[in-house]
């Protein structure tokens, strides 16, 4: 790039003139809004139509998630070797057809619970492709000076559809079956592969020349992770806190749909409140962490979540169903506006100091280590849930997701006002980025 270049360099364009990443934007807000009925019409579904069991709740979650387990690590080798935008095209089709597949079933009066299984499965399994490849995207399609911009965007529509997602699907649920609310998520995909179809980037697929045999591909993603300082110890608490939440979050709908018979319009209810706090932490994630600390704020809002967490085993001891709705809601919006700070700061770092080439399996790797352990976290949450009970089997979620902090609350994270943004072609950060003197933000 020449001097005379600089004026028109993209990096100085303000992304709201970026017409790529607007139109990128527009299709994301669209998706993850047909997306969000979905979410909603799954439990509501299982639960009160087919009058799913408490381990059936739990297989159904494992089946949604088993991919993250089953092809996570190769998912990021493949993906790094292919087009980004394509592979999240043809995921979202995957999912638009798994979806619409359910109302059809079930006004065939065919649909059973292990087709449910089975469209999670699906869903699942594109989803693990689509994720990697779409947090290795925002890289390719933004200048890096605008990438914690963009991923704060992003997150922030991403939270406005969840709330208004689950309040329009509780409504909708008032005057239609749950089975109607899959054809909105069918919609959704379906628009999200439009606009990603409309996008325009630069990206060219990896040399085939240039490629490796896929266990020394994969090893060499896994490798970079484990060995950074700093993403290691996030793995390993995302990952914790994951597998802890999910003994929790598994039993969610059939403690509000059963136990406390809120209703559907109750689930819509606390979903789309919780967002809301989720859309406060999207917004505010980085004056959050100019004000505290970018590294700083990752182990504050990792012990803040789990405090709001133990308010879902309390609304289930609590006599009056008004006292538990406000402690659910309260813990959905504290938990969401946390998560979603820890998040966008987190995955901005990464992004930052991972070498391109490696960002699918980098991403993969994450995916593979905290979302892998979710399918057996819900199958031990339906087990402890039909055995022990609901209440007992949060309470040990709750205990496991502030156990789970213990690697960022005790790290260089803690007192780093700046977070790292170079690497070495290694993937190891620069010395000074994890210096604990003035630079590093202690005092």
């Amino acid at each position: 790039m020449t001097a005379e270049s600089t004026a028109a360099d993209p990096a100085k364009t303000s992304l709201w003139r970026d017409r790529n990443f607007t139109t990128f934007w527009a299709g994301q807000a669209l998706g993850q809004f047909g997306a969000q009925l979905g979410q909603l019409a799954l439990p509501v579904l299982a639960v009160t139509l087919l009058h799913a069991s408490e381990f059936e709740v739990g297989v159904l979650n494992a089946a949604g998630l088993a991919a993250f387990l089953a092809v996570g690590l190769p998912a990021g080798a493949w993906v790094d070797r292919w087009l980004k935008r394509r592979t999240m095209t043809t995921a979202d089709l995957l999912r638009m057809a798994a979806m619409a597949a359910v109302p059809l079933l079930w006004w065939s009066g065919s649909l059973e619970i292990w087709h449910l299984y089975a469209v999670a499965a699906i869903v699942g399994t594109a989803t693990v492709f689509f994720d990697v490849a779409y947090q290795s995207y925002v890289p390719v399609l933004v200048p890096s000076e605008h990438v914690r911009e963009a991923n704060s965007k992003l997150e922030a529509t991403a939270q406005i559809a969840r709330i208004g997602g689950p309040a329009a699907g509780g409504a909708l649920l008032a005057v239609v079956s749950a089975p109607v609310l899959f054809v909105g998520e069918a919609a959704g995909y379906l628009l999200s592969a439009v606009f990603l179809n409309r996008t325009r980037d630069t990206e060219v697929s990896a040399p085939a020349a240039a490629r490796r045999p896929l266990r020394v591909e994969i090893r060499e993603g896994l490798s970079f992770v484990v060995r950074h300082p700093l993403i290691s110890r996030i793995a390993a608490c995302t990952g914790g806190m994951n597998f802890s939440g999910m003994l929790i979050y598994t039993m969610m709908p059939v403690l509000v749909l059963r136990n406390l018979a809120l209703g559907p319009q109750g689930m819509g209810l606390i979903m789309t409140l919780g967002a809301v706090g989720g859309l406060l932490g999207a917004v505010l994630a980085p004056r959050v962490a100019a004000r505290i600390g970018e590294g700083t704020v990752i182990p504050v809002c990792a012990v803040a979540s789990s405090g709001f967490v133990l308010l879902v085993p309390l609304a289930g001891v609590v006599s009056e169903p008004a006292a538990s709705l406000v402690l659910l809601v309260v813990s959905e919006i504290g938990f969401g506006f946390s998560v979603l700070v820890y998040n966008i700061l987190q995955l901005t770092m990464r992004q930052r100091v991972c070498p391109p080439r490696l960002l699918g399996r980098m991403n993969a790797s994450i995916r593979f280590a905290v979302w892998g352990v979710m399918p057996l976290a819900a199958l031990a949450s339906g087990y402890l849930g039909e055995h022990i009970g609901l209440v007992p089997t949060m309470l040990i979620g709750a205990a496991g997701s502030f156990l789970a902090t213990a690697p960022v609350l005790f790290s260089p994270l803690r007192t780093m006002r700046t977070l790292p943004d170079q690497v070495q072609e290694d993937g190891v950060p620069e010395s000074e980025v994890l210096d604990d003197g003035p630079a590093g933000g202690r005092g």
